[in-house]
């Protein structure tokens, strides 16, 4: 055969089978004859055409699986912090921002470090890839978070919160830009729900862990220790099941290591075979594809990545108000509505069954609904609701406004991680995604302390008012200058 007179990577062109073989193993006996940029175009193209089958769905699994102790310690920050109060290491508010020992200075070392983590960490993700450093946040943040559960100052438990989420940060930039690049464009949508639906089951549990141990000293420990032990634990378990999880082709191709991305490529193809039951249909690379150089971040500075960066940038400061300003302070707003500790822990936990649903309503739109818009609705409905929760006295109506914002942040969870995701290319996205997140985690870092300080001014409703004002900018940020992009190739999407 000769392997110079193959298509291979020509926009617009099927690439062909040679006589006797499947389309993507004369593909791969083609690959000689592609430089490193070419075959990274036909390896983008072999992903796009495969479906969303089981093989697909079991990555989103194992990615899930690491993802679910990510999503654990976010929420173990609001139901471990009456512990902390009980135990007498920390107060539940602080007119001075920078009191070591207010629980707002707790959420605010989560988020800092986290901030840290995307910041300056996520351009890893792009350099040494997606699975290793996947690895080595996970039993990064296991590790800091075990020593943490044995800190008897309030000094010693931020700095090793601090710590421990530097990992988490580096963790979610990885998530964000696998996932995108091992499904299916027209099951992008699909997927991200599917992990976060994986991933908010852990609420409820550590909800659960909270009401239960918090209150209670079980063999003589603080209760609120036993919460991050486990979740040390639990993520050192999550690393091992996680092993079986492959490298990103799609970075392995654009780094030049042809021969692993081509191994990776074609279990993934026979996998997806024996899910279909019949050979996989030609790959073709799209005519409006480019071949893409390494990335630089200077290159996120320029047109037409510069608007995006912007407008995630501004999204990710606003909408991280409305998440964690509520997820990251249930049981606290509710003891600031006159709830006692375990009444209020019982309720949180009540809330926090609704988390795994929000995802699963999103299925119901996803890869139908332009991203955007939903990420409009839900922005609707979280400050509406938010409003609603802080004028309610009643314990029903507490807990089912409480259930409503819960569920109107986790769409927007859902939908904004693969939207942020998709707007930049392969090359960047690692940098990319590291950079606007790090401004929701800056963000994030400073509202926790703008929430100690409303709350201990205005109450419940003085925090209400402050995420609805964030919600409304969200929303004209996003319908205003956010891009569409359902159902496009990441390839096009990006340029």
């Amino acid at each position: 055969m000769d392997t110079h007179a193959t298509a291979g990577a020509v926009p617009g062109a099927a690439l062909p089978a040679a006589p006797g073989h499947p389309p993507d193993r004369a593909q791969a006996a083609a690959a000689p004859a592609l430089s490193n940029d070419e075959y990274a175009l036909q390896v983008a193209a072999r992903l796009d055409r495969l479906p969303y089958s089981r093989t697909a769905k079991h990555f989103v699994f194992l990615i899930s699986i690491g993802a679910i102790f990510e999503l654990y310690d976010l929420f173990m920050t609001a139901y471990i912090a009456p512990g902390l109060v009980k135990s007498g290491l920390f107060a539940t508010s602080s007119l001075h921002f920078f009191g070591l020992s207010g629980v707002g200075f707790f959420v605010f070392c989560t988020f800092a470090g986290m901030f840290v983590g995307t910041i300056f960490f996520g351009f890893i993700a792009d350099r040494a890839g997606r699975r290793a450093i996947f690895t080595v946040s996970l039993v990064w943040y296991s590790l800091a978070t075990l020593v943490m559960a044995f800190q008897h100052t309030a000094g010693g438990i931020d700095l090793f919160r601090f710590i421990a989420s530097i990992g988490l940060g580096l963790e979610q930039v990885t998530i964000d830009t696998f996932i995108p690049e091992l499904v299916p464009p027209n099951a992008r949508g699909r997927a991200f729900a599917l992990y976060q639906f994986i991933e908010f089951l852990i609420v409820p549990v550590v909800a659960l862990l909270g009401w239960l141990l918090v209150p209670r000293q079980p063999l003589g420990l603080d209760g609120w220790r036993w919460v991050a032990i486990i979740a040390s634990v639990g993520a050192l378990a999550a690393w091992w099941l996680r092993r079986a999880l492959p490298e990103s082709p799609r970075w392995l191709a654009m780094h030049g290591k042809r021969e692993r991305a081509e191994r990776i490529m074609r279990d993934i193809e026979a996998s997806a075979e024996r899910d279909l039951g019949h050979p996989l249909p030609p790959a073709q690379v799209p005519a409006t594809a480019r071949v893409e150089s390494k990335g630089h971040f200077v290159e996120l500075l320029r047109p037409p990545h510069r608007k995006r960066l912007i407008v995630m940038s501004l999204f990710n400061l606003l909408a991280v108000i409305g998440f964690y300003g509520f997820s990251a302070w249930v049981p606290t707003l509710l003891i600031a509505k006159g709830v006692d500790i375990t009444k209020s822990l019982q309720y949180a936990f009540i809330i926090a069954i609704a988390n795994p649903f929000g995802p699963l309503l999103g299925l119901l739109v996803a890869d139908r609904m332009e991203p955007k818009w939903q990420i409009v609705c839900a922005g609707i409905g979280i400050g509406g609701f938010m409003v609603l929760f802080a004028m309610q006295v009643h314990p029903v109506a507490v807990i089912v406004f409480g259930v409503l914002v819960t569920l109107s942040n986790n769409w927007l969870s859902f939908i904004f991680h693969s939207y942020q995701a998709e707007q930049f290319p392969t090359r960047l996205r690692g940098r990319a995604v590291g950079f606007v997140y790090g401004w929701g985690r800056a963000s994030a870092a400073i509202v926790g302390l703008l929430i100690g300080f409303f709350l201990s001014v205005g109450g419940t409703p003085g925090v209400a008012a402050f995420m609805g004002v964030a919600m409304v900018l969200m929303i004209l940020v996003i319908a205003v200058f956010g891009p569409r992009t359902l159902r496009r190739p990441l390839e096009e999407i990006s340029r």
